[in-house]
């Protein structure tokens, strides 16, 4: 990983962001779950302004399911979540968008007939204004995508279409980004690449991250601070360095 990323991580949570622009996110008791059965039993989580926080789990502890209910995907039951101070429990998915939330899924999403540039345009519909068709966020952060922008999205590799996905969400300016496993079946080159672009553009921004990734070592990296999540709940979080210093920890909530 490099010094650069490690570096970033290090930044405060209000690195960049104005101090009137409010983009904290705040969870508190909230249920959720498919059908009959409940996946999040009363999940209690806060981001702050700017900030990155890395959600670690075993696979089934909520966290997809999570970042579901955040972008109003997944119907909350029960429970508070606000978002820059406003509750946002019972929005729509597009309102959540204009508000500064962008979500990159599992499993990317992308149109594979449409061209590079069509699903980065897609990414613009939560903009108005001048912004509504500005691509440059992508461009910026991945250049290559503007050289290949006429090409089929599925033509490109796994990873490329990870870094296609991940342009996508961040042409919307989010004030915070949130990404489901965003390195699953990328080569380490290109996991490089994707972690010190958001490293500059988080640092740049001021956008903040709550991230979902089962490379721990990414993770500490690019978060300062990592909260885990175990059969629906937030158990604990803690600074990235205290992690890091502390494997039994990490043995706790993800070992087999």
């Amino acid at each position: 990983m490099s010094a650069s990323v490690g570096a970033a991580a290090g930044a405060g949570p209000n690195a960049g962001m104005s101090a009137a622009a409010d983009a904290s996110l705040s969870l508190s008791g909230v249920v959720a779950g498919y059908g009959k059965g409940t996946v999040l039993n009363g999940v209690d989580l806060d981001v702050g302004s700017g900030e990155r926080v890395g959600l670690l789990g075993r696979n089934g502890a909520g966290k997809t399911t999570l970042m579901r209910v955040l972008m109003g995907l997944v119907a909350a039951r029960a429970g508070e979540i606000r978002f820059g101070g406003r509750p946002i429990r019972a929005t729509e998915t597009f309102r959540i968008a204009r508000l500064g939330l962008a979500y990159v899924p599992q499993g990317r999403d992308l149109f594979a007939d449409f061209s590079v540039e069509q699903n980065l345009l897609l990414g613009c519909i939560a903009q108005r204004g001048h912004t509504a068709r500005d691509l440059s966020p992508a461009f910026e952060a991945f250049p290559w995508l503007h050289a290949r922008r006429g090409e089929r999205a599925g033509s490109l590799s796994g990873g490329q279409q990870q870094q296609l996905a991940i342009g996508r969400a961040i042409v919307s300016r989010p004030k915070l980004l949130l990404l489901d496993e965003p390195l699953e079946g990328v080569q380490p080159s290109v996991v490089d690449e994707i972690v010190d672009a958001l490293a500059r553009l988080c640092s740049a921004s001021g956008m903040g991250l709550l991230l979902v990734e089962q490379n721990v070592d990414v993770v500490l990296a690019l978060c300062g601070r990592v909260a885990f999540i175990e059969s629906g709940e937030v158990r604990e979080s803690q600074p990235s360095d205290a992690v890091r210093d502390d494997p039994l920890r990490l043995e706790r909530y993800l070992g087999i």
